[in-house]
């Protein structure tokens, strides 16, 4: 509902049709598609004496959680972008954030987060299933499905890790780097009221940025074992549940 309202409010409000907002909205989109893609079978399975899903069904399942959770790392990256143009260079703003290179940022965020899915995808389920069809986890992905496969699955772990890394360090170090020069930027405001409208523009996304990222982080890039399996699966319900609530609380409450 909070990510609904906050599509359904930016697209009504013209006085928010600005790259900003633009921006915001397709992150709502995407919290909204990713936390789709799982939450609902996840609370039928609880409720269920039957607990499963179709081969298919999981491939559909993976491939719409990676895509959409990958986008978000990509948006998040460019909305970094976008405040450092605005704090940086005001007065070029409207001229370096065009609605083309917007369209561009948001084209390249969903491209990115299809190719990395679909690649890891196809990797993952042309693999030998015979050993168990039971996952330890709430939903579909792709560490626990890796673990019933019979198959030599050394290069799947290796595909994942570089591809969340690299995913990873790309969008991190633009946003570390982002907000590096905008924070010199607001230390040079030579007046308080202006240094804090400008820490306050940066607040309700850097939230966001730490506990995505930090979260996605710690599922993705330790050493997978039983026991980590089940902190994972604690980690799940921050990443793929919460952040998408918080998201609309964070934004909303800010703006």
């Amino acid at each position: 509902m909070g990510n609904i309202g906050m599509i359904l409010l930016i697209k009504i409000d013209s006085s928010l049709h600005t790259p900003m907002y633009f921006f915001l909205q397709h992150l709502a989109f995407v919290d909204l598609c990713y936390t789709s893609a799982i939450t609902p079978m996840m609370l039928e399975n609880f409720v269920e004496t039957k607990q499963s899903i179709s081969f298919i069904g999981c491939m559909v399942q993976l491939l719409a959680y990676g895509t959409f959770a990958t986008s978000d790392c990509y948006i998040l990256a460019a909305m970094t972008v976008d405040r450092y143009v605005a704090i940086c260079n005001p007065l070029r703003y409207p001229v370096v954030m065009s609605q083309r290179l917007c369209i561009q940022l948001l084209v390249g965020s969903y491209v990115m987060g299809f190719l990395n899915a679909s690649v890891n995808i196809s990797f993952t389920f042309s693999l030998n299933f015979c050993k168990s069809n039971t996952t330890n986890h709430f939903f579909c992905d792709e560490p626990p499905i890796l673990a019933l496969s019979r198959s030599i699955i050394n290069l799947n772990i290796m595909l994942l890790t570089v591809s969340v890394e690299m995913n990873l360090m790309c969008t991190v170090l633009v946003v570390i780097f982002s907000y590096i020069y905008t924070l010199a930027a607001i230390l040079r405001i030579s007046f308080a009221a202006g240094r804090k409208k400008a820490f306050s523009t940066c607040a309700s996304h850097l939230t966001a940025v730490t506990i995505f990222y930090g979260t996605l982080s710690y599922m993705y890039l330790h050493h997978h074992t039983n026991e980590s399996q089940e902190q994972e699966k604690v980690a799940f319900v921050f990443y793929g549940i919460i952040i998408p609530m918080l998201n609309p609380l964070i934004y909303n409450l800010r703006n």
